[in-house]
């Protein structure tokens, strides 16, 4: 066994190592990924402008990019260009969106319409950028007949669709040479459709769900692909993740996902094959094999659990919180139950951070009552390892009668706290992910709780019970530069938190509290014993 010098110097390595994996985490996302998302979205933005007046040129041979399914069908991919305003032959309008059909039956855009789901600028989101794969677009397995459907406009059986407050259908036909594609909508006012495609003459065809929405995409959240299987497992491809073409046999439903937006298809009772192409960046392009007869739904829109289950309760595997979902689903479930009976997000946040405190309490607990042993025995320990210091075998062997004897254990204050990532993590993705947070205001300043405190009283508040935290905790560390690392915590996190989402912030402020009122607790009657003894 180790001596204490060597049990101690394991668990501060292992605390400072949790604290800078968690510190880098959170300096990646905003010193470097956010500036290069922002620079992307602007680029974007600018290229819309751009070739806002310009037709797409779907004909370019440097354009064209050829895979072929697991049949041997070829698949021609040609780069998205830009859909301007005039393409435009159907506009839909439900009670929860706008959606725009192109010349070439594919959608150009998904406008969301709930106040709530507003951009930094105030204007209604749009779920896809310029450029991009779109949703409905058909690719058929006949080169030339695809590069034919390239060219040929699309004809809407109506210009303008309300499905606002009933179910209405759409019908667009496209006339090519060997063939003509239909595609027949059925349009709900919750903003999910039905869709039947057909093409004469047997020819085959592909249809996609196309590239993910494009909103927010960050590291903290998976983003990119999804497939449910018939076996009920679940496969995730992350975004850069696909170098090679793939194949899907059997798929209840496939998703191409941000982090609170998707783009889904899915169809329960006649499973979907499916080939996942990459594109230039590894990103997944799925595309659904169609025959020359296929149906299913799909849907474009916020990733919201009572929506999603609302259309299947299968559906809401589309949300997907990274490694700890197996944890992050039943929370979010009993915080979504919480605020049911509560009725506000912010206070729903308070109420499930004391109910994690309280579950995790015996563990908190043992950590902090080894803390204050260690603490106790310090002088002990510190005799012992003079008295033996030239021999390491008996000083190991009397510090291990010491920690037998008083009940201590070295590494009793890691543990717990090692034990409790997966919770925090799971609580993190929870509160990161769920749009339900978007829009809901908590107190009187916090207007939105999945955007940052706009006046930074949660992180100044979050730091300060961090010091606090700290100042009544027994700290075992010898190493002066350790401890320095220790106290600057509580400034690096405050400084990191004032751009995290206020839902998130709230949680980790709670959590601080009842944190600092169980050590004063445990510290009080660690006091009168030591009294007692006196």
């Amino acid at each position: 066994m180790n001596n204490m010098n060597q049990n101690n110097g394991m668990q501060k390595r292992m605390l400072i190592m949790t604290v800078v994996v968690f510190v880098f985490f959170i300096a990646y996302e905003f010193l470097v990924l956010k500036p290069q998302q922002e620079a992307k979205a602007a680029q974007a933005k600018q290229e819309q402008v751009q070739k806002q007046n310009s037709a797409p040129d779907v004909n370019t041979t440097s354009n064209k990019m050829v895979t072929t399914d697991v049949n041997g069908n070829s698949l021609v991919s040609l780069s998205p260009k830009a859909i301007t305003s005039s393409e435009i032959v159907s506009v839909i309008k439900t009670a929860k969106n706008i959606i725009e059909i192109d010349t070439l039956g594919r959608v150009a855009q998904v406008t969301l319409t709930q106040e709530k789901y507003k951009d930094e600028d105030l204007n209604q989101i749009k779920l896809f950028e310029a450029n991009q794969l779109r949703p409905l677009e058909v690719r058929f397995a006949d080169r030339n007949l695809n590069t034919e459907a390239f060219k040929v406009s699309t004809i809407a059986s109506s210009s303008s669709v309300d499905a606002t407050t009933s179910v209405q259908e759409l019908v667009l036909t496209q006339t090519l040479s060997n063939t003509v594609l239909t595609k027949k909508f059925t349009i709900y006012p919750d903003g999910h459709y039905d869709l039947n495609v057909t093409s004469t003459n047997d020819k085959q065809f592909f249809i996609t769900n196309g590239f993910r929405p494009n909103v927010l995409a960050d590291m903290y959240a998976v983003h990119g692909f999804i497939a449910k299987l018939n076996d009920s497992t679940l496969e995730t491809i992350h975004d850069g993740d696909l170098e090679n073409t793939k194949d899907i046999t059997g798929a209840k439903f496939i998703s191409n996902f941000d982090r609170y937006y998707t783009s889904v298809i899915y169809n329960f009772d006649n499973s979907l094959n499916v080939s996942l192409m990459p594109d230039s960046e590894s990103n997944v392009q799925a595309f659904i094999h169609g025959g020359n007869n296929i149906s299913f739904s799909g849907f474009m829109g916020p990733k919201n659990h009572r929506d999603l289950e609302a259309l299947n309760p299968e559906l809401t595997d589309v949300i997907d919180y990274g490694f700890f979902t197996f944890i992050a689903k039943p929370m979010f479930l009993l915080l979504q139950f919480l605020q049911g009976y509560i009725g506000n997000w912010g206070w729903t946040i308070v109420a499930l951070t004391i109910l994690i405190k309280l579950v995790l309490y015996p563990l908190s607990y043992k950590g902090m009552v080894s803390m204050q042993k260690l603490k106790d025995l310090a002088p002990k320990m510190k005799d012992i390892q003079a008295k033996y210091k030239d021999d390491k075998q008996k000083q190991s062997m009397h510090m291990m009668e010491l920690y037998k004897k008083h009940g201590a254990n070295p590494m009793g204050g890691c543990l717990p706290l090692i034990l409790q990532i997966p919770v925090f993590f799971a609580i993190y993705r929870v509160l990161l992910n769920a749009i339900e947070l978007k829009g809901a205001p908590w107190m009187f300043w916090v207007h939105d709780l999945a955007e940052m405190d706009p006046y930074f009283v949660l992180p100044i508040l979050m730091g300060a019970t961090m010091f606090l935290q700290q100042k009544i905790t027994p700290n075992t560390m010898q190493d002066e530069m350790q401890k320095k690392i220790f106290q600057m915590l509580p400034v690096i996190f405050t400084f990191f938190f004032l751009w995290f989402p206020a839902g998130l912030t709230l949680y980790w402020f709670v959590n601080n509290l009842f944190t600092i009122s169980q050590q004063y607790y445990i510290n009080k009657v660690f006091e009168r014993k030591r009294a007692e003894k006196q």
